[in-house]
């Protein structure tokens, strides 16, 4: 039988199951796309189910369109598009369903699409109607919080009865003008395609039964990473034959800041009683010493299904774990080893990755790898100082050290917005350019220029004394951009509300750390510039850096975990959001570790600069969770009493160490839960569980 054939015991099972709810719990590497293809293809060539009766829902375009390739493929219908099911991802099949039957609920066929960009540029225009400024509250920030709202389907009127705090009740106000002005407009975001769909098989039963009965069979592929408004969709369409089979894995669920939610999966044989269960537990990818390590990390969270991930391909060489005394030390073992092993014809550059939990730690390494003259591609995101946040604060320097700079004046003159025009700033160049003086100059004389309100010269004027008021060729480069970011209202205007902003504003730390690398800013743009110019090309075999979120579904022969330690990885947050904010970071730990197909290295520094500041944070307590499937080396062995097993208790006025805050007092004790008030001044509740705070 073809639709079996190289398929292994237990994805054999999933491909011949009977109707009904069928759960394939795929581990990472397992064959899960291979054994969804095969389904439906024995469904359309054996069961004789006419293709246009089965619905299969992918996550993205392009595993679609890898799908329908294997498809036709196996099929023998290479040419023959309509012979295919509906197939792509929900967005996509909502957009079908909404122009054949979006009237029933008052929604034209001709509705267009708004992108995120549109989405910003209408809701400006309900900023406008409701005269909130930019300065108020940043578009991308109202943006976020209309998305997160709509992904939990929460309408503008619920939202506003929840809405408490100053930002919730403003983007209160604009979700409501915002949703009158996309549907004046004709207008469906991409939130709005799974809403709609939703509400239309709510609101209109006979075109949802419409629906059931057309897709006999529906399959949804990463069903861990569905959201409310797509497990509602699904909910609706499954008829009373139940034939509905999802493939997915909650231990590699790493989406839950999108709105993605794991429990659906976890949840599947209670919404679907009696569904068959296959798991497919034989790895194709990793080596035994890898899955084995990998398991024992997974293994520590509370909220999983069981499985065991197996493989024949051997034990291979074990997992190593890389102690480092700072930063650049690791980036320097990773780039040596890289350009050891592609040196001798060992391995191709694009062979290995290299992954972190953040973007702004893609610095060093990329330094790492210019000077080692290795090639390297950023991916699912842009070289360091390609950043915008980045190059505007480069922008400010340069005018600094070269103050008739036009092109990065340019940049910065309104950023952050100072209200200057594109006629104000023209007129302000072109009065600059025939009066011989330096822009600096020119702006503390900007009262001579006519034809200017008093309000662009009065913005004219505090860049200019602010530009001024640095000496770049005596003051040290780090502690100018610091100030920079202070006074010139920058880091507020990077503290916008969005996912991003905390990236953003991790990138200009970064700056900051290696700017304290530098005696002069002569020297530092000089090496800024360097970096910049660097030759990369494009064809050439390349190393692959990224963030581990940007890495799922991806595999290398070779693959390096940078930053394992307590407040980078797992990150800082847990302190604060406890149990399920870490067994999230740990299934991220888990999907990075599975992308490794024969050598997985991992590595933490002793010290590290964060935010212009060097800190001390001990090893990840993901590292001792691998146990014995990991081998240490570096200067020390972990110590087998590297993190204590008993929970330490605590007393008001105890004086405690954080390694993410620095020395506290604690306020306040209430269980699980201690309130520490730090020197700093911060005042931070902490679960004693995931703080790991020591007594002083």
């Amino acid at each position: 039988m073809t639709f079996v054939d190289g398929l292994n015991e237990a994805q054999r099972t999933a491909v011949l199951a009977k109707d009904g709810p069928l759960l394939i719990l795929a581990g990472a590497g397992s064959g899960k796309t291979k054994t969804l293809t095969h389904r439906i293809g024995y469904l359309i060539g054996e069961q004789n189910v006419w293709p246009n009766q089965i619905l299969a829902v992918t996550f993205t375009n392009k595993a679609a369109r890898e799908m329908r390739e294997r498809l036709a493929e196996l099929l023998g219908q290479p040419n023959s598009r309509g012979f295919m099911p509906w197939m792509g991802t929900f967005h996509g099949i909502c957009v079908r369903l909404l122009r054949q039957d979006g009237a029933a609920i008052g929604i034209a066929s001709n509705f267009v699409i708004y992108d995120e960009d549109d989405r910003q540029g209408l809701i400006k225009q309900a900023m406008k109607l409701e005269s909130i400024t930019d300065r108020q509250i940043k578009p991308r920030a109202v943006s976020s919080a209309i998305s997160a709202a709509k992904n939990d389907m929460i309408d503008p009127k619920a939202y506003e009865q929840t809405a408490n705090y100053p930002f919730q009740k403003s983007v209160a106000k604009l979700y409501t003008a915002y949703e009158r002005l996309r549907k004046e407009a004709g207008a469906l975001d991409f939130d709005d395609l799974l809403l709609e769909v939703a509400r239309l098989f709510t609101e209109q039963p006979d075109v949802r039964d419409k629906w059931r009965q057309q897709f006999r069979h529906i399959l949804i592929d990463e069903y861990q990473d569905t959201n409310a408004a797509q497990y509602a969709i699904v909910k609706s369409l499954v008829g009373p034959e139940r034939n509905i089979c999802v493939v997915g894995d909650d231990w590699q669920s790493i989406y839950s800041w999108r709105g993605a939610d794991f429990r659906n999966i976890l949840n599947f044989e209670r919404d679907f009683p009696g569904a068959l269960v296959v798991k497919l537990e034989q790895n194709y990818r990793s080596t035994g010493a890898i899955l084995e390590a990998a398991n024992n990390v997974i293994t520590k969270n509370t909220e999983r299904t069981d499985k065991k991930l197996w493989t024949s391909e051997g034990q291979g060489e074990p997992v190593q774990i890389h102690e480092l005394y700072d930063e650049a030390e690791e980036a320097q073992l990773v780039a040596s080893r890289i350009s050891a092993q592609t040196a001798m014809g060992a391995r191709r550059p694009d062979e290995f990755a290299v992954l972190y939990r953040t973007n702004a730690q893609s610095y060093t390494l990329e330094r790492a790898l210019l000077q080692a003259r290795v090639p390297y591609q950023i991916v699912g995101g842009v070289r360091f100082y390609d950043r915008k946040e980045i190059k505007d604060v480069i922008a400010y320097l340069r005018v600094m050290y070269q103050p008739n700079d036009r092109m990065s004046f340019s940049r910065i003159a309104n950023i952050p917005a100072r209200g200057l025009g594109a006629s104000s700033l023209e007129r302000f160049m072109s009065w600059q350019s025939g009066s011989g003086l330096s822009i600096i100059d020119a702006l503390q004389r900007v009262s001579e220029i006519d034809g200017l309100t008093p309000r662009a010269k009065k913005s004219f004027a505090s860049l200019g004394e602010l530009l001024a008021s640095f000496d770049p060729m005596h003051d040290e480069p780090s502690g100018i951009i610091e100030t920079l970011l202070q006074k010139s209202g920058y880091l507020t205007y990077l503290r916008d509300g969005t996912p991003q902003a905390e990236d953003r504003e991790e990138n200009v730390s970064s700056l900051v750390s290696d700017a304290k690398t530098f005696a002069s800013l002569p020297d530092f743009l000089a090496e800024v510039a360097l970096m910049t110019s660097a030759d990369e090309s494009k064809s050439e075999p390349s190393v692959t850096l990224m963030t581990l979120h940007a890495a799922k579904g991806l595999e290398f022969p070779v693959v390096f975990i940078v930053g394992m330690e307590e407040g980078i990885f797992p990150h800082s947050r847990i302190h604060e959001s406890g149990p399920s904010e870490l067994e999230e970071e740990r299934r991220l730990c888990y999907v990075g570790m599975t992308r490794a197909r024969q050598e997985l290295h991992l590595s933490f520094a002793a010290s590290r600069l964060q935010f212009g500041q060097r800190g001390y944070n001990p090893p990840s307590r993901f590292l001792e969770d691998m146990g014995s499937g990991a081998m240490m080396t570096g200067r020390q062995q972990l110590q087998d009493d590297l993190y204590e097993e008993n929970l330490p208790s605590y007393d008001i006025n105890d004086r405690v160490r954080s390694a993410q805050f620095g020395d506290g007092t604690v306020i306040d004790v209430d269980g699980m839960a201690v309130s520490v008030a730090f020197d700093s001044g911060q005042m931070k509740k902490l679960n004693i569980e995931y703080a790991r705070l020591t007594a002083l």
